[in-house]
C-alpha cells in the first residue's frame, strides 16, 4: 500500500529551501518623498520594497549600487516651485476636479471678497457647507452647535443666504429668498430656490423634508411665531439650470452658481420666475474661464 507524503513534510522542506531574506531598509528616506531621490540609490531601494514583480536586491549589490548612485539630494541648492503658470490647453483647473469641504470653503472665502461689495453685504450671507450634515447628524453636541452658529448670525435678516449642502457625496446649493418677511397670507416674495447640477439624482425632492424641518427649527431658534403650516406653504423651486457632464464638477458647479446670483440678484423676481435662472443661463465655456480666473489668482494652492 503506497504511503501518502504529508503537508508537514512537504511544507517544511519548502521552508528549508527558502531562500534568505532580502534587504529592505530604505534608511533616513520617508516614503512621501522618494520620488525626490530618482537618480540615486534611494528611489531603488524604495521600490525594491514595493514591486514584487521584481527580483529583490541583495545586501551586496545594495552597497555596490549605493556606490555607482550616491544621493546628492541634501546638497543640492534647490529653489522654490514657480508660481508661474503653465498655459496648456490640456491642463485642468483645480476647480474643475472633485472639492472637499476645506478646498470648497476656501474657494468660496476668496470669491466672496471679491464679488460681495461693502454696499451688498446687507443683502448677501453664506452659510458653513457643513451645516445640513450636522444638522442630520443623531449626535445632539454637534446639531446644538449647528443651532448656535444659527442664532449667533441671525442669517434669516439677509435678503439672500446661501447654503451650499454636501451631502451623498454630491455639492448643491440652497437659497433662501427674502425669509426676513414675514409669512402671512400677502406674502409672496418669500421662496427657496434649489439649485442642483445633477438633477436625475431628485436631490431636492429627497432632502425637502429635511429643509423644512430645519427651517422651522431656526425659527424656533430665532423666535418666530410662524406656524408650521406656514413653512410647508413656501414655495421650494428647482429650476432648470446649467448641469454638469462628469462626476466630479458638483462643487465647482455651486460656486459659479453663487457667482453669477450674485451678479444677477437685482434681476431676480419670484413673480417672473425663473427668471435667469434656466438651461442657458450660462454656457460650460463660461464655467472654465471662471475656474482658470481663480486658478490664475494663486489664492488656493
Amino acid at each position: 500500500m503506497s504511503r501518502r507524503r504529508s503537508n508537514r513534510v512537504r511544507n517544511t522542506k519548502a521552508a528549508a529551501t527558502a531562500p534568505p531574506a532580502h534587504v529592505t531598509i530604505i534608511e533616513d528616506i520617508e516614503e512621501d518623498e522618494y520620488e525626490n531621490h530618482r537618480s540615486c540609490w534611494k528611489h531603488i531601494a524604495y521600490l525594491n520594497t514595493r514591486d514584487s514583480s521584481k527580483p529583490k536586491l541583495s545586501k551586496e549589490e545594495f552597497e555596490m549600487f549605493k556606490l555607482t548612485a550616491p544621493c546628492f539630494y541634501e546638497e543640492c541648492t534647490r529653489r522654490e516651485r514657480s508660481r508661474r503658470r503653465i498655459k496648456c490647453k490640456y491642463l485642468v483647473s483645480k476647480l474643475r476636479k472633485k472639492l472637499n469641504s476645506n478646498i470648497f470653503i476656501n474657494y468660496l472665502e476668496v470669491l466672496w471678497k471679491k464679488d460681495v461689495l461693502d454696499e451688498e453685504k446687507d443683502s448677501f450671507v453664506y452659510v458653513d457647507c457643513l451645516w445640513f450634515s450636522m444638522y442630520k447628524s443623531e449626535n445632539e453636541r454637534v446639531r446644538s452647535s449647528v443651532f448656535e452658529s444659527v442664532k449667533a448670525k441671525q442669517i434669516f435678516s439677509k435678503q439672500y443666504v446661501f447654503f451650499p449642502i454636501v451631502y451623498w457625496s454630491h455639492w448643491t446649493l440652497l437659497i433662501f429668498c427674502n425669509f426676513g418677511e414675514h409669512l402671512d397670507d400677502d406674502n409672496e416674495k418669500t421662496c427657496m430656490l434649489f439649485l442642483d447640477s445633477l438633477k436625475t439624482t431628485e436631490t431636492a425632492q429627497r432632502l425637502e423634508p429635511d429643509i423644512r424641518k430645519f427651517v422651522l427649527d431656526i425659527f424656533r431658534i430665532e423666535g418666530r411665531s410662524e406656524d408650521s403650516s406656514l413653512v410647508d406653504d413656501i414655495p421650494l423651486h428647482a429650476p432648470d439650470v446649467p448641469q454638469q457632464t462628469n462626476d466630479v464638477e458638483c462643487g465647482s458647479f455651486v460656486l459659479y452658481y453663487i457667482h453669477r446670483f450674485i451678479e444677477n440678484a437685482y434681476n431676480f423676481n419670484v413673480d417672473s420666475y425663473p427668471c435667469f435662472l434656466k438651461e442657458d443661463w450660462f454656457s460650460h465655456k463660461d464655467l472654465e474661464d471662471f475656474c482658470n480666473t481663480f486658478d490664475s489668482l494663486g489664492a488656493i494652492r
